[in-house]
């Protein structure tokens, strides 16, 4: 009897700590399934209330691509992307580069361009860095990022500094592609990839592979992470975008605990209710609101803040904006379209195009924000576009505006 008596005392203790356990899963799960609702009192709807074409930043490009004294150095390049590291300098990264020398106008066919030859060397990536004093001061060995042993190339986009046993260290999150045929002659998307790079030589220490998308078999329902990120409350969220044809493309966010970037078992993927393994879009819907395959996301007054080149046949040529109270979402837009100014030079306006705007909050500040944006020459054909390019250096570099940030107009 005593026996059954202290058997039903136990069953009795357990009871409260099955419960009190219970209930703790029950919170965690509650926690993980949370879509990040800040609860913010200041967030409240944001875009370009004015902007200006930043002359300055743009003609430091220009002056240093142009430098003839730099045989073997940056001369133009995309996929603009920015770092402040810890001891002042700033570290620019590039996707498709070109370097060796510029010709001074004029060109070959007689045009007041500056120039460059056929042969000029061209490559998959690139670093330039800023010195303390903000001047462009060199080209990092390029490429910085090699091909891996698939054939496949790496494109640099957003980067950041973290703690890495006991010391800091770059994370550059990287794009990989491969070559590619029909709607994919710029590159099939493959992996998203983390590179370490060491401080302060910048030297390269390693690339993790945290999302391999070679098994999804539709090219087009691939997404590539890292065209942006933004730090909050612990973790870095990681937004990307999938890598359809059409003109717009549908958004995406991951989000990783600050300083994990480079560990692949930290990525989280929001699928529409929670974070986990599978990804669900958090904007788009392929007509007309979504994202370019890059586009850039801040945090302003609480507010999210998303940059993108507009939908339809704008997108060219106009950038739009969208503002959410979370990473996840809802987005609300999109705002009103500004068009920032494209070269000229003699070339028919439709055949340029402005694309990737990212934001630089290292150089931003007092209520002012840079963008940077990035200009190609459109044809069908890649050789028939990089011959447009060596034509005229000037319409393959960056160029920036600086933007206020406010209630936005309607559309």
């Amino acid at each position: 009897m005593r026996g059954h008596e202290r058997a039903s005392t136990r069953r009795g203790r357990r009871a409260p700590l099955i419960a009190l356990l219970a209930a703790l899963v029950l919170v965690l799960i509650t926690l993980v399934a949370l879509p990040d609702r800040e609860d913010d009192e200041r967030c409240a709807p944001r875009g370009v209330t004015s902007w200006s074409a930043d002359n300055r930043l743009t003609g430091a490009f220009a002056r240093y691509g142009d430098d003839a004294t730099r045989l073997d150095d940056w001369t133009g390049g995309d996929g603009t992307h920015s770092v402040r590291l810890p001891d002042g300098r700033l570290l620019w990264l590039f996707s498709d580069t070109y370097l060796g020398a510029v010709n001074q106008p004029p060109n070959p066919a007689g045009q007041p361009h500056p120039w460059r030859t056929a042969e000029a060397p061209f490559v998959r990536n690139s670093g330039v860095v800023t010195d303390r004093s903000g001047r462009l001061d060199r080209t990092v060995a390029a490429p910085l990022f090699p091909d891996t042993a698939a054939g496949e190339w790496r494109w640099p986009v957003a980067a950041h500094v973290e703690e890495s046993g006991g010391r800091q260290v770059v994370r550059v999150l990287l794009w990989t592609r491969a070559k590619g045929t029909g709607p994919y002659v710029y590159g099939v998307p493959n992996a998203t990839e983390v590179a370490t790079l060491s401080l302060p030589d910048l030297r390269l220490e390693g690339i993790t592979q945290v999302l391999d998308q070679r098994q999804v078999r539709d090219p087009a329902r691939r997404v590539l992470y890292g065209t942006t990120t933004v730090d909050h409350q612990g973790w870095t969220y990681v937004f990307g975008a999938d890598d359809g044809q059409k003109a717009v493309h549908r958004a995406y966010v991951a989000r990783v605990p600050r300083g994990r970037l480079g560990d692949a078992r930290a990525w989280r993927y929001w699928d529409g209710e929670r974070w986990g393994t599978r990804a669900a879009p958090v904007l788009g819907d392929g007509g007309r609101r979504g994202v370019g395959t890059a586009f850039s996301v801040v945090r302003d007054a609480g507010t999210y803040v998303l940059f993108t080149t507009a939908a339809g046949p704008e997108g060219l040529t106009k950038v739009t904006s969208y503002w959410a109270c979370s990473p996840t979402g809802p987005w609300h837009g999109p705002a009103k379209a500004f068009t920032p100014p494209l070269p000229r030079d003699g070339a028919k306006p439709s055949r340029t195009a402005a694309y990737n705007p990212q934001a630089h909050p290292a150089l931003s500040g007092g209520g002012r924000l840079v963008l940077s944006y990035d200009v190609n020459w459109l044809d069908a054909a890649p050789a028939a576009a990089q011959a447009e390019l060596s034509r005229n250096v000037s319409l393959y570099r960056p160029r920036f505006v600086s933007l206020r940030l406010g209630p936005p107009a309607s559309r």
